[in-house]
């Protein structure tokens, strides 16, 4: 086009925000605004239909670029590119070695250890036996003891005659993860610092690149938090690490770049890539105020796992449509490493193939999704530079409330933190069991042929209950309430029970009929019960012919309100009248007719407002399952 042409745009009229929303209002012919089009999220921020230029007036980051403060758009300037980590979880060191060096040839430029059984400079050897530390970047996620652990690595370093300021990679030193899944620091958190700072000492010349401090943030998100509690405490919990160990003599240029966050990424897409964005704002922000002589001290490295709490046993492919979603948040958010879980965790060791299914969901998204190539392909986007700037300032907020108690140690002995967590977690969960959050495949659309039983080779058991000195985060999945059901019924007909059955008599109006029907197929397939399907009886006495014959456990009588008034009087009866103990259920909720339908037989009503766990317990109960 020549540069004299008018722009393409410029016969369009402007529209103002005003004449959107009039125009808005009148599509909603009288219906509440607010209720339809606002979204209220769990974190308490309001998120509107649609964002436009002037939404950005107010922000102040808005301007910055890639590299510099306040680093809301990432630490990187030149390419998006992060480290594909592999975090191997296995205590046998050959046997780590060797998953590692196969993972390496494979993709990964990152590998977690567990360094639990390293003991001595000659098993450090063994685990590394291979591995060119030089290039690929080494986690040390769990340890005996980290300063032992540490030393064992600089000793390895030596022996190798390797340039130890090319080597890069962190321990998981966290004193504060240890108590909340624990119950207690490992000694006291006096001890915890003055151990820090040891670390510090001992890698600043001999590890400058390696991160000595680890924010574990996942525990958060994975014991239920919101992503504005994740971020709030993952900040709190850093800024007393940085303020107790500068009280010990350490300059803020020196331990700042030593930080390492670790948060996890959920299925909440493009909150999700705010979150990592207003991490990298408010880190900034905290440093800002111990007055850094290099503004680079305000940077900071973070790492992002795929969540665990939204993972599930049933229906285990969909992991992988979760997974990759929140890569694409990790990656587009600008994270610096990326660890994507393998699909089958939540009932078995990851094999070969669920790993490199894993990495490969990152080298896809590398090498022909190309998010590797952009800097913050999300910076300008009205919707997502504003959920940045929503959840800063919600974080900030609560950031506030934790130092008025007096800063994240004291705010946990308080259990403050505990309780935050586990009152927003009480509310997903009643969500999911209410069915407003879909766990698809679990809560929602089961395979009904699915038999896990089998497969399952580890149970979610890792933070067993103990009795401990502080309150503890409660780890879990929120799939696992669902799971205990369909697995007590897998159990059930294991130990030679008959599976129980449920006979959809679908009878009237055809619209309804098969609506009810189908929420009531999902409704008991969540509980892996047998449905008995039907097209739809031409009368009443087919279908409870068909209905007795079936012998079903549960009969479910899928029809409209209207009809219901003349029909479930006889059908209850026929029924009853030959066999007392199966159990009626009405699908649906018509509250006039409750009681009469109570008197003639309905034993149970399901409905959109029923609490799925809770009268799916009672079915259980009821059939001598549980």
């Amino acid at each position: 086009m020549d540069n004299k042409d008018p722009k393409l745009f410029s016969d369009f009229p402007k529209v103002s925000t005003q004449e959107w929303e009039a125009l808005i209002n009148a599509d909603l012919k009288g219906a509440d605004y607010e209720k339809k089009l606002i979204w209220h999220t769990i974190e308490g921020i309001n998120v509107k239909p649609y964002y436009r230029a002037e939404d950005l007036e107010n922000i102040s980051f808005i301007k910055a670029n890639p590299d510099d403060a306040p680093y809301v758009r990432g630490n990187k300037k030149a390419d998006n590119s992060w480290d594909i980590r592999q975090d191997i979880e296995v205590d046998a060191i050959a046997e780590a070695n060797k998953i590692a060096v196969d993972a390496i040839k494979k993709g990964a430029t990152a590998i977690g250890f567990n360094a639990t059984n390293v003991k001595s400079v000659e098993d450090m050897g063994i685990l590394l036996y291979n591995i060119d530390i030089t290039k690929v970047k080494i986690h040390f996620t769990t340890s005996h003891s980290y300063p032992q652990t540490i030393k064992f690595f600089i000793n390895y370093i030596k022996d190798k005659n390797i340039d130890a300021s090319i080597v890069k990679g962190s321990i998981n030193f966290d004193p504060f993860s240890y108590l909340l899944i624990n119950g207690d620091f490992y000694a006291t958190f006096e001890s915890n610092i003055l151990e820090a700072v040891s670390l510090i000492e001992l890698c600043t010349t001999a590890l400058p690149a390696f991160k000595i401090l680890t924010i574990n943030a996942h525990y958060f998100h994975n014991s239920g938090a919101s992503i504005v509690q994740e971020l709030a405490f993952t900040l709190a919990s850093a800024n007393d690490y940085l303020f107790n160990i500068i009280n010990k003599g350490i300059k803020v240029d020196e331990v700042a770049p030593l930080f390492q966050f670790s948060f996890a990424v959920g299925s909440n897409y493009f909150m999700e890539i705010a979150k990592i964005r207003a991490a990298r704002l408010l880190w900034a922000k905290i440093v800002e105020q111990y007055k850094p002589v290099n503004k680079d001290s305000m940077k900071v490295f973070i790492n992002n796992t795929t969540s665990n709490w939204n993972k599930t046993v049933y229906d285990p492919y969909v992991n992988l449509l979760r997974t990759t979603t929140e890569t694409m948040s990790a990656a587009i958010g600008g994270a610096d490493s990326i660890c994507v879980s393998p699909f089958d965790t939540p009932f078995k060791e990851s094999d070969a193939f669920s790993s490199r299914i894993a990495r490969n969901q990152q080298i896809v998204l590398k090498e022909e999704a190309y998010l590797d190539k952009t800097v913050d392909p999300s910076a300008g986007s009205y919707y997502i530079e504003n959920l940045t700037d929503s959840i800063a300032h919600y974080a900030w907020d609560l950031f506030k409330k934790v130092e008025e108690i007096g800063g994240f140690a004291e705010a946990l002995k308080a259990g403050y933190v505990q309780d935050e967590i586990a009152r927003t977690a009480q509310q997903r969960d009643m969500d999911i069991a209410n069915r407003k959050l879909t766990i698809l495949g679990t809560n929602q659309y089961p395979n009904l042929l699915e038999n896990m039983l089998d497969k399952i080779e580890d149970t979610d058991a890792d933070y067993p209950e103990t009795p401990s000195k502080y309150k503890k985060l409660k780890v879990y999945r929120a799939s696992e309430a669902f799971e205990d059901l369909r697995l007590a019924t897998e159990i059930y007909v294991d130990e030679g029970n008959k599976k129980p059955a449920v006979f959809l008599f679908t009878f009237g109006n055809l619209a309804m009929r098969k609506a009810r029907a189908t929420f009531a197929t999902n409704f008991f397939g969540c509980a892996g019960y047998e449905i008995i399907e039907n097209a739809g009886f031409k009368t009443i006495e087919d279908g409870i012919k068909a209905a007795l014959d079936a012998k079903a456990e549960i009969i479910v009588i899928c029809s409209s309100d209207e009809e219901y008034v003349d029909i479930v009087p006889v059908i209850t009866k026929g029924i009853k009248d030959i066999n007392n103990d199966v159990v009626i259920t009405l699908a649906g909720y018509p509250k006039e007719h409750i009681e009469a339908f109570k008197e003639a037989g309905v034993d149970d009503f399901i409905h959109v407002k029923t609490n799925l766990i809770e009268s799916l317990n009672e079915y259980q109960k009821a059939l001598g399952i549980i």
